[in-house]
């Protein structure tokens, strides 16, 4: 059958009235929960589990697989508008999208996060119609060594995060690594660093981490100023529009971050919260501009928004191609699919065509129903800004309390974040930056685990690395990316020396 005839077949059960239905709520709760700090898809896919049991196994998934991709569009609206987080993956839309609201452009950069998350969706849809059995064959090649040396790339780009010093971002990398470690031991299961505090035995709350360093931090920095930013008093589709100059500088962001996504997202155990910042790195270090990000660059939105939706869209091939869920998300999809007796796996595509070619269009005709739906919102997310200071801080401090306590139900969680908060206040005193710091904690704790698993497999031999050849090729561009820093470190050294000569 070829991919014409598939795509009519799963166009015919997309297009039943139960599934548009079951589609259409869950990209509505996708958003929703996205906008709501804290909550996420993960917390609202547990929920809604056991209603699945009675709705017909194509809606079903559809439902939930709309929650997941939902999530990705409506996490960036609070990152944009309050430096909140809504979900981790939308953390590194703070560092652009909150100074473009300060500027008065809160209208321009939804539209064009909503464009961007859009042809990420689609284009990464494309790759997943594609190119499924290639990147499922190339999935079962990363080994412990390849995932080790995949991010330790990804933690060099993140040095180059930060919009100031290359050390002080270096400096919030190692930060997070360290974060990273507290925890009980994936090998051996001691405890380590927890100080003898039990919640502390499963480690730091990712989420909290981000609602604290983004969303505390930012109330306690502002709580006594009053309102000095631009807002838009009328919204208008005129004064969301984006300039021809905005697109101009989009259009290549958005193709790399839908690539970058799209890849990452195949691979389990990466996701889109790796994708996002990875993306970020990339488009800061082919800027000819680097100083613009953090300071309302257009690309610093559309790049990683477009790379965390079809980084959502691609997390489906490894779950559904090769039943391998590649984060806790896709370990509770991959369950919804048990549960309605269907076994994910290489045969899935042949034994169930209409269900998995129902599910792909699906994600299109959702992806759709998002656009629809959230253009209209902008101005009803932007005059969220009008909000007084003390009115607004308040619900947002709730806000936060509640999608923190609600992920573990403990309340330690939110001594923690409100902890974090002051920390991260102090660090933007400090002018350091906190999304290396972010990713260092995400990366850590998977790179240990490949790292020591791949020198347990090796008995200790550290040429398994080199010897791999994908492994190889990621750490030769580690090398070449500290050693092109390293040069433009010195050239720069160099040009001030001799403007200090000809002075």
């Amino acid at each position: 059958m070829d991919i014409a005839n598939e795509l009519l077949l799963g166009l015919q059960s997309a297009l039943q009235p139960i599934t548009l239905l079951y589609c259409f709520i869950g990209v509505f709760l996708g958003t929703l929960i996205g906008v709501l700090p804290g909550i996420g898809a993960l917390a609202t896919i547990s929920l809604l589990l056991p209603v699945t049991y009675h709705i017909p196994p194509t809606a079903a998934i559809v439902m939930l697989a709309g929650v997941y991709y939902g999530a990705q569009y409506g996490g960036s609206t609070a990152s944009i508008l309050l430096n909140l987080p809504g979900t981790p993956s939308s953390a590194v839309a703070c560092l652009d999208g909150y100074p473009m609201a300060k500027q008065g452009r809160a209208g321009v950069a939804l539209f064009m996060t909503t464009i961007a998350s859009f042809v990420g969706s689609m284009l990464g849809i494309l790759v997943l119609v594609m190119f499924s059995p290639s990147i499922a064959e190339l999935g079962l090649k990363f080994g412990p060594a390849e995932y080790f040396a995949m991010m330790l790339l990804g933690l060099i780009a993140a040095s180059t995060l930060a919009s100031g010093s290359a050390l002080k971002g270096l400096a919030m990398v190692v930060l997070g690594l360290v974060l990273g470690t507290v925890g009980t031991d994936v090998n051996s299961g001691v405890a380590r660093f927890d100080f003898q505090i039990p919640e502390l035995m499963d480690g730091i709350n990712l989420v909290a981490l981000a609602m604290g360093l983004f969303g505390i931090a930012e109330v306690i920095a502002s709580v006594n100023n009053t309102r000095d930013s631009k807002v838009q008093e009328k919204i208008t589709f005129r004064s969301m529009t984006p300039t021809r100059k905005d697109w101009k500088e989009s259009i290549f962001p958005m193709l790399r971050g839908t690539g970058i996504g799209s890849f990452f997202g195949a691979l389990p155990g990466t996701g889109a919260s790796i994708a996002s910042f990875m993306s970020y790195a990339v488009e800061k270090k082919v800027s000819k501009d680097p100083g613009k990000f953090g300071n309302g660059a257009i690309e610093g939105i559309t790049a990683p928004e477009s790379a965390n939706n079809a980084a959502a869209q691609t997390a489906f091939v490894p779950t559904l191609s090769l039943g391998i869920p590649g984060d806790a998300v896709m370990a509770l999809m991959l369950g919804a699919l048990i549960i309605h007796g269907i076994q994910p796996g290489p045969l899935l595509m042949t034994q169930q065509p209409d269900l998995f070619w129902g599910l792909i269009v699906s994600f299109g005709i959702g992806n759709i129903m998002l656009m629809i739906l959230n253009l209209p919102l902008i101005g009803i997310w932007v005059a969220i800004l009008r909000i007084p200071y003390n009115v607004l801080y308040p619900a947002i401090l709730v806000f936060i309390s509640l999608g923190v306590y609600s992920v573990n139900n403990n309340t330690f969680d939110v001594y923690m974040v409100a902890l974090l908060g002051v920390f991260g206040y102090a660090l933007a005193v400090l002018k350091f930056e906190v999304a290396p710091l972010l990713l260092g904690f995400v990366l850590g704790p998977m790179m240990e685990e490949n790292l020591r698993r791949a020198l347990l497999l090796s008995r200790g031999d550290m040429m398994t690395f080199i010897e791999r050849p994908i492994s190889a090729g990621f750490l030769a561009v580690g090398a070449a990316l500290i050693l092109w820093t390293a040069f433009s470190a010195f050239k720069r050294a160099l040009q001030r020396r001799e403007r200090l000569q000809d002075q």
